[in-house]
């Protein structure tokens, strides 16, 4: 009972902060009425609850709570695309090579196996470089390195289910290949999948964050909640730490969400696998 409700209080927390992130333009340029961009030095690193600046100001006195909603959409957008991405992929190759097997499940185990061999922090700086740095190219390079864990995964589940009742039924009775991987084998894999979306757009923002710190994220002026983090830290011992709180808060309790949801969904699934 207890998860249910941590599920749900997540869910809903979950559903504010994507809708102020999708919404977010809107608000500053009718709610707000500011634009995020617009610098103003007489109002420099003003704190929290200043006037006219909720969440104060940033050292080129932009209001923070303006670039906090433009930057909530564009992070949420590379977590969620790139986590799309990601699964699309690996949950088509995870049914064919798991379902199929032999030599195409055996390149594949090569290809996977190669890549995860590279670190994936340096594979991510060396794709990185080479676009770029746009929130739509980060989308791209973080998908082209988070689809192999989920290959694996679904590889792994759909050797499970291909042996079952139903699935030797359906081939006695002349279905096709596709046809039993994608309407059998496919649609039992929706909890899971559900699951690693979860964590995989928790996973795929930290990313982003951690891209930003070392330089190779979306560049300024286009704020994410990665590089506004990153931006604000030489400002902390200087009375800046309303700058840091803001943006480190949002990520914290996306991904905490994220993570409670996606373990609500399994045990809604498996209730066996919380005892």
């Amino acid at each position: 009972m207890l998860r249910d409700r941590l599920t749900m209080i997540a869910a809903v927390i979950l559903l504010i902060l994507s809708m102020l992130a999708l919404f977010g333009p809107q608000i500053t340029q009718y709610v707000l009425r500011i634009d995020p961009n617009t610098t103003d030095a007489l109002n420099r690193m003003q704190g929290i609850g200043s006037p006219g600046h909720i969440l104060g100001t940033d050292d080129l006195g932009r209001d923070q709570l303006a670039r906090l909603l433009h930057a909530g959409r564009v992070s949420l957008g590379i977590g969620f695309f790139g986590a799309i991405i990601s699964i699309s992929v690996g949950l088509t190759l995870g049914v064919i090579t798991g379902f199929f097997g032999g030599i195409i499940d055996d390149i594949m185990n090569w290809v996977i196996t190669t890549l995860d061999s590279i670190p994936s922090l340096y594979l991510l700086i060396m794709i990185a470089a080479i676009f770029r740095p746009t929130a739509e190219s980060l989308i791209f390079v973080i998908a082209l390195i988070s689809w192999t864990g989920v290959t694996r995964l679904i590889r792994g589940q759909t050797l499970q289910i291909r042996n079952l009742d139903y699935v030797l039924s359906a081939r006695a009775l002349g279905a096709s290949v596709w046809r039993i991987m994608f309407v059998h084998i496919a649609p039992n894999l929706i909890s899971i999948t559900v699951i690693v979306l979860m964590r995989s757009i928790g996973g795929l923002m930290l990313a982003e964050a951690g891209l930003s710190f070392l330089g190779f994220g979306v560049q300024i002026p286009q704020a994410t909640w990665g590089n506004m983090l990153t931006d604000a830290q030489e400002y902390v011992r200087a009375g800046g730490i309303h700058l840091i709180l803001p943006p480190g808060f949002c990520i914290w309790i996306t991904v905490l969400c994220l993570y409670v949801i996606g373990d609500g969904v399994r045990d809604a699934f498996d209730p066996t696998s919380n005892k």
